[in-house]
């Protein structure tokens, strides 16, 4: 049985070897990718058909596409860059007591009134 331990082993290790060698070379070819992309964004920023800003967020769309394409996590993303608006919750420290609730819907109310018997008055005139 011993034999079938060591098969076992050599697998799981040929296995994750496998996978850190895939790693490194993907890692290398995008890479190669990018100082390509970087090469033609200069050369048509040279010919004046796009600008520095341009060309960088080229060079950087062309890699993050690629990388979403192989699977590969975007690891260039800023946070501020997010698509959707970031989510903010508000949590009071202390919430009002009854008492304070139901006076603020009293003044409210007499508000309303107030402003009601305004626009009857200025309707009137």
């Amino acid at each position: 049985m011993a034999g079938f331990e060591d098969v076992v082993k050599k697998a799981f290790y040929l296995g994750v070897g496998f996978a850190a060698y895939a790693q490194e070379k993907a890692g290398d070819t995008f890479k190669d990718f990018r100082s390509q992309a970087q090469k033609l964004a200069d050369e048509m920023i040279t010919r004046g058909e796009m600008t520095t800003e341009e060309a960088r967020k080229f060079v950087d769309d062309l890699v993050r596409q690629a990388q979403l394409d192989m699977g590969q996590p975007d690891q260039n993303q800023d946070n501020s860059e997010t698509k959707a608006p970031r989510r903010i919750e508000i949590i009071a420290d202390d919430e009002p007591s009854q008492e304070t609730v139901s006076d603020n819907i009293d003044d409210l109310k007499k508000q309303v009134q107030s402003l009601q018997e305004q626009l009857r008055q200025m309707s009137k005139e």
